[in-house]
């Protein structure tokens, strides 16, 4: 391991962003019907995983506005400016949430995602969901106006489709931005982002795309298939998704064995395999949002960006992933 980052454009933006950055999802405080799916976390565990990650080399935090009603941004922003001089360069992205309201809810409600981000700058603002009471157009155009504004710096969308990512960016095209990023859910266990045309739109159109739960919610992590008894000790929903049930457990295992073994050969551990796996195998193109409630997840992510998979290796990991969505 070489210890060094080494960032990335995003899309065609001008940030230069290490391949990984860190959701935030778990600083929702429990509040909210979304944050309830994380158990509450102290300030001070979010300051230490904040610092940990950006010691660690991660200089880009993924947050939302619906991440416990803005809990997530005002305690990320705290522990940014606690963190003083190590938080210099770091970078924020949030996103707008659609359901139940207008594109006019985006120009109206910038002023409270600055408030709640100590009025550090928004380096990517996203349109977190497609299903609104708007169209696509006046969305993008609404976020343009930010742009103009100074608000925002660029624009992105999170889980569109292909067609939807190619119409936000024709609009914003007309007014001589680009759309930089879709956040969609991928991970060694969700590949439909490479069926449906989303990755496929991504490399023509030099979008990046960023992947959230890119371990399953820890199901790549082995830890459950180790020990089911885990899985009765989580706190939230997921415990009851179909991964984490144990004819999920059984179906992942070979992935799982794959992934310790060459986690053995790398020092390194199936999470940082998996992570590594996401950032490498389409180039340029994948960035990983992984969250971390503990501070040991925090160093699980930023070691997970001290090496690289061999071309072989990647392939290999392609091709039990692919087996293993197959059964």
């Amino acid at each position: 391991m070489d210890g060094k980052t080494v960032l990335r454009k995003m899309g065609s933006s001008d940030l230069a962003l290490s391949p990984l950055g860190l959701g935030c999802w778990q600083f929702s405080n429990a509040q909210g019907m979304v944050g309830k799916f994380w158990p509450a976390l102290g300030k001070d565990d979010v300051l230490r995983i904040v610092q940990t990650s950006l010691k660690g080399g991660i200089n880009w935090f993924d947050t939302a506005e619906v991440y416990g009603k803005g809990q997530s941004e005002q305690m990320l922003a705290e522990a940014l400016r606690k963190s003083g001089a190590l938080a210099n360069g770091a970078h924020i992205a949030t996103k707008w949430w659609p359901v139940f309201r207008t594109a006019s809810s985006i120009t109206s409600t910038i002023n409270e995602r600055m408030r709640l981000l100590d009025h550090r700058t928004i380096h990517l603002h996203q349109v977190h969901q497609p299903y609104s009471f708007s169209s696509v157009r006046s969305e993008m155009n609404a976020m343009a106006e930010l742009v103009k504004q100074g608000h925002i710096k660029n624009v992105g969308v999170s889980n569109f489709s292909a067609e939807k990512m190619r119409e936000a960016d024709r609009v914003l095209r007309e007014h001589g931005l680009r759309l930089i990023s879709n956040q969609v859910k991928y991970s060694l266990l969700d590949r439909r982002i490479e069926q449906n045309g989303i990755m496929d739109a991504a490399k023509e159109l030099g979008i990046a795309i960023i992947a959230y739960s890119p371990l399953e919610q820890g199901i790549l992590s082995g830890k459950f298939h180790k020990n089911p008894a885990l899985v009765k000790a989580i706190k939230g929903p997921r415990k009851w998704t179909s991964a984490f049930r144990e004819s999920g457990l059984r179906k992942s295992q070979p992935l799982i064995n794959l992934l310790e073994e060459l986690a053995h050969n790398y020092d390194a551990s199936p999470t940082q395999i998996a992570l590594n796996w996401m950032i490498h195998a389409h180039g340029d193109t994948v960035f990983a949002i992984p969250g971390a409630s503990k501070m040991h997840h925090a160093e699980e992510n930023v070691k997970a960006m001290q090496f690289t998979l061999s071309t072989d290796e990647i392939q290999q990991v392609n091709n039990i992933s692919k087996q293993v969505l197959a059964t």
